[in-house]
């Protein structure tokens, strides 16, 4: 069992936010792993953990993440719960990258190590706090040509096919798909764990793979700004609340609530 899990570098969600040229600022000092990704990563952990003893010790996690050298502090935490191995694609053409140019990088990211032997599996969080998209996993299912189950709320994998539930606002479903497939996990599927001091020793010094688009094959039209199909045309920090109007009720409160509804036109 082999599984790819996409994680990303985002900002601190509770720093704040700036912006550059419409693009968000990310501070090397405020960046970590996007925290629907943890969920990602213990899936795919369980997943391997769940397997007989024997297919245990050949199973491989691999981290990938699509970020500039100051990524490498997502996939530390990655190595921290217990992957294998982090792989990081980093170029300056990259920058600017909306979610097909990312989703590009990425299948091209999962092709390569295919080179290797056989993904089994291609495991995302179900979005990422910095955009809040949540199409990533259904683009790169697309770009590889897999069935795409997403929003899990469990998940198991037997006799090479994944079986997930997710629930809607109307019923929970049982869905199935042949391996290899492609998973987005929901923020309810499990309960991350918290790392032990040997692994967050060893994460520390363990080896991060670099790769270029031009060690994927990728062409530069497809990914960074130059690639990018959506475009931020402005930018603005959030306004500052109001100042908050504190009213006395001494018998004719709900007339002040009626008078305030009517003059902020909210009735």
């Amino acid at each position: 069992m082999r599984i790819v899990v996409a994680v990303k570098y985002v900002p601190d969600i509770n720093a704040e936010r700036k912006f550059a040229d419409c693009r968000v600022v990310r501070d090397p000092a405020e960046g970590t792993l996007n925290e629907l990704d943890e969920n990602a990563l213990e899936a795919a952990l369980q997943i391997v953990e769940a397997l007989p003893e024997g297919e245990q010790e050949s199973a491989e996690v691999v981290a990938v993440t699509v970020a500039p050298p100051e990524g490498d502090v997502a996939l530390r935490k990655a190595f921290q719960m217990g992957v294998h191995r982090g792989v990081r694609v980093s170029d300056d053409a990259l920058a600017g990258s909306d979610y097909f140019g990312t989703t590009a990088a990425l299948a091209a990211a999962v092709r390569h190590l295919e080179a290797e032997g056989p993904v089994d599996l291609v495991v995302t969080g179900m979005a990422a706090l910095d955009g809040l998209g949540s199409v990533v996993p259904a683009l790169l299912a697309a770009e590889l040509g897999r069935p795409s189950l997403t929003f899990a709320k469990t998940v198991a994998v037997a006799g090479g096919a994944l079986e997930i539930t997710r629930e809607t606002d109307e019923a929970t479903e049982t869905l199935t798909a042949p391996l290899p497939a492609v998973l987005s996990v929901a923020d309810t599927a499990n309960r991350p764990r918290f790392p032990n001091f040997k692994l967050i020793m060893a994460a520390r010094s363990k080896a991060i793979e670099e790769l270029s688009p031009a060690d994927l094959g990728l062409d530069p039209a497809v990914v960074g700004a130059a690639g990018a199909r959506t475009e931020t045309t402005a930018a603005a920090p959030r306004p500052e609340k109001p100042e908050v109007e504190l009213v006395q009720d001494k018998g004719e409160g709900g007339k002040a609530l009626a008078e305030y509804l009517i003059r902020n036109e909210l009735v």
